[in-house]
């Protein structure tokens, strides 16, 4: 599929489904492909430095782009259909890059799991032609990480990432402060020795989900406390411990959502 795309440029965000694509296409393509990373406030500096580690240490074509999806009032209204508006701005600058270079199609890493969930940005990678070479192929998040792994990606055993954004509910804004309130929380909850966590953030109160195995230590009266201590100066006022856990794309379990990679709602 790579090879029928011609020159190709891969959105990339350091993630383990977009590391593998990258690392594909430049195996399959050399010269012809190039990883493309969009600098943006939703992304976390920790995946900047990943990004930076792979093209480094695997010899990728890359370069970095400016988005500007913070200026969307849609976006920034964080209504169902953010990851839409987000996505429109990636592919609108990636789209003006391909053509400025001479590239012949953009791709980007959405895989066969990613279709059971309300994933509205597929909708503007369809409106804007952008390819989907994982989904294509049938290939889910185990399988991504079983090629990884055999391709020495330190990415194989990374832990499920999202946009900062993601962590907001539906209806609360999104602002720079609150990202930066998420993004330094989950910082310091990995600080605490804690591998997969979502910040989520409900005004004055940061829920926090930590995969359930790690949920035991998660409750023990002193880690309570160091994690009080570690989320409340960020600004809130209450800090809770979900009791179910990590589990992608609880913000959405407020939403009847079809199984459609579109990601229409009923």
């Amino acid at each position: 599929m790579l090879r029928r795309a011609g020159r190709v440029m891969v959105a990339f965000s350091g993630g383990v489904d977009s590391s593998y694509l990258a690392w594909e296409a430049h195996q399959t393509l050399g010269e012809n492909a190039l990883a493309v990373t969009a600098e943006s406030l939703s992304y976390p500096a920790s995946h900047r430095k990943m990004a930076e580690q792979i093209v480094r240490d695997f010899q990728i074509a890359h370069r970095f782009v400016k988005t500007h999806e913070m200026e969307s009032a849609d976006y920034r209204s964080n209504r169902p259909d953010r990851c839409y508006h987000c996505k429109t701005e990636l592919f609108d600058v990636l789209g003006a890059l391909r053509e400025k270079l001479g590239f012949d199609a953009v791709a980007y890493g959405v895989n066969l799991d990613d279709a059971s969930d309300y994933r509205p940005g597929h909708r503007a990678a369809d409106e804007h032609g952008v390819l989907s070479p994982l989904l294509d192929a049938g290939l889910a998040k185990q399988d991504v990480r079983a090629l990884s792994r055999m391709a020495g990606l330190p990415t194989a055993e990374l832990p499920a990432s999202a946009c900062l954004s993601s962590r907001l509910p539906y209806g609360t804004e999104v602002t720079p402060e609150r990202l930066a309130q998420v993004e330094e929380g989950e910082e310091r909850l990995r600080g605490l020795g804690f591998r997969q966590v979502r910040l989520r953030h409900h005004g004055e109160l940061a829920r926090v989900e930590i995969d359930p195995s790690e949920l035991a230590r998660a409750f023990d009266a002193d880690m309570t406390r160091q994690i009080v201590d570690a989320i409340k100066p960020l600004g809130f006022r209450w800090v809770s411990l979900d009791l179910e856990g990590y589990r992608t794309g609880s913000l959405n379990e407020i939403l009847t959502i079809s199984s459609s990679p579109s990601g229409s709602t009923r």
